[in-house]
């Protein structure tokens, strides 16, 4: 595959910058990954440039992927976070982060805030009118099965907020959960301000083929259309299986499955629209 891949979902963290509570100490994943870490696995897959995710709820860690964005400038782009269940906090943190040109959206880790009606939070809802008034998009992670209901009620109660429904929403691996995910992520797509990410499709224990993947992607194509989906590589979380060249093997044998225009809007054209970053590396 030639066509320029811009990478919409790669993490880096230090631990000497955060601690990053969800990281399960003796794992794969508990230690720091750097920028130039992440330049050779990218590199090695052929990949151009990539937007850094947020991986902690902090402005910590928001201030970290921005100070990498400032030393490397294969990083396109930054999704940080605010606390958005304070709106006048959020106000003055979007002014900050704003003043940073790689700043490009926000990210709350929805799956491990304790509020199973965080994003019916009226005080949350006034918070993300504010990044679709800033022209924001809004990331939400692994939101199967807690949130993925509420991402269809959020985008038609805020119709100008683009929202970026991560790793497909996390699709479940049984029969009967497939099914239910696939109604719930039917609705969402039937929302025109929201699109996901091919990205972070692996499962514990499971090796990640693009026979295990392919029902997923292609209930994507089928909802959402290449226009509103985005090529991830979720590195470092691939770390435990099989790490990024294998990650990128499986999607990108199913993404070249689309027509020429089709793949190059999952690429990179769609991660421009969203995030406001080019379509080719300067």
């Amino acid at each position: 595959m030639t066509e320029h891949v811009v990478d919409t979902h790669l993490h880096l963290w230090d631990l000497t910058v955060s601690d990053y509570a969800w990281l399960p100490p003796g794992s794969p994943l508990h230690q720091t990954f750097t920028a130039g870490q992440a330049r050779r696995e990218l590199d090695a897959a052929g990949i151009a440039t990539a937007v850094l995710v947020q991986a902690e709820d902090s402005e910590a860690d928001t201030e970290f992927m921005l100070a990498q964005a400032d030393a490397h400038d294969w990083i396109a782009g930054v999704v940080g976070w605010v606390r958005l269940d304070d709106p006048e906090t959020a106000r003055r943190r979007l002014d900050r982060w704003q003043r940073h040109p790689a700043f490009r959206g926000v990210r709350h880790l929805v799956h491990d805030d304790p509020r199973a009606d965080f994003l019916d939070l009226p005080a949350v809802r006034r918070s993300l009118a504010l990044l679709a008034e800033r022209g924001l998009p809004f990331d939400v992670p692994d939101a199967w099965p807690r949130h993925l209901r509420q991402v269809a009620d959020l985008a038609a109660a805020l119709p100008e907020l683009t929202i970026v429904v991560d790793h497909l929403g996390k699709p479940p691996a049984d029969r009967a959960g497939f099914r239910d995910w696939l109604a719930t992520l039917r609705a969402v797509a039937a929302r025109p301000n929201t699109v996901a990410k091919i990205s972070g499709l692996q499962r514990p224990g499971e090796p990640l083929t693009v026979e295990s993947a392919r029902p997923a992607v292609e209930a994507a194509f089928e909802l959402f259309g290449p226009d509103r989906l985005m090529y991830g590589g979720d590195w470092p979380m691939t770390v435990p299986h099989g790490g990024y060249g294998r990650a990128w093997e499986v999607l990108s044998a199913l993404i070249g499955e689309l027509p020429a225009p089709g793949r190059a809007r999952v690429l990179s054209g769609t991660a421009s629209a969203v995030y406001r970053v080019p379509e080719r590396v300067r």
